[in-house]
């Protein structure tokens, strides 16, 4: 792993965390070691990845001291609606950049998201791409390859359709 890569990854589990998903002590202990690894430098950093298991209950608040020392700390918008409309976005990045399965991340935007802004018009067609996705069958004249092509693009048309200003988070 690379110190950039270390890097992204502790960015991501920083955004997983602020959006709500549970990221266990093990994986930012485990986070906190790959960056160590990869030569990043901060204060906390040794000390994160140096907890033993019966230490866990602390990798909470030194990963979170370690993205501040980093400067990766991620608070979503405050306003409840723009937090999820911020998650779907960080969603159909990783769906349009492949670092997301298209079946995972559809769901994600279907479950953690649509619901909660009550099934917007831009995310209709990630909607539907999952539940092709999560219904597909060998029988349909379509392969999943394609549907998971299908939600990539629709990921990509919802990220070109962001407002400006949401650009940036």
């Amino acid at each position: 792993m690379t110190r950039d890569d270390a890097l992204k990854q502790l960015s991501h589990i920083a955004r997983e965390r602020a959006f709500g998903r549970h990221v266990g002590s093990d994986r930012l202990i485990q986070a906190g070691l790959d960056a160590l690894i990869a030569e990043v430098e901060s204060p906390s950093l040794a000390m994160l990845a140096g907890l033993l298991r019966s230490e866990e209950p602390e990798a909470p608040a030194l990963f979170d001291q370690v993205l501040e020392e980093l400067g990766l700390l991620f608070h979503p918008p405050a306003d409840p609606r723009a937090a999820k409309w911020a998650m779907a976005y960080w969603i159909a990045g990783q769906i349009a950049d492949g670092s997301l399965d298209p079946a995972t991340g559809t769901h994600l935007i279907w479950a953690d998201v649509a619901y909660d802004l009550g099934y917007p018009e831009e995310l209709q067609s990630l909607v539907s791409c999952h539940f092709n996705l999560d219904e597909w069958e060998e029988s349909w004249e379509v392969s999943v390859e394609e549907l998971n092509r299908e939600a990539v693009e629709a990921a990509k048309q919802l990220l070109r359709r962001r407002p400006a200003a949401e650009a940036g988070s």
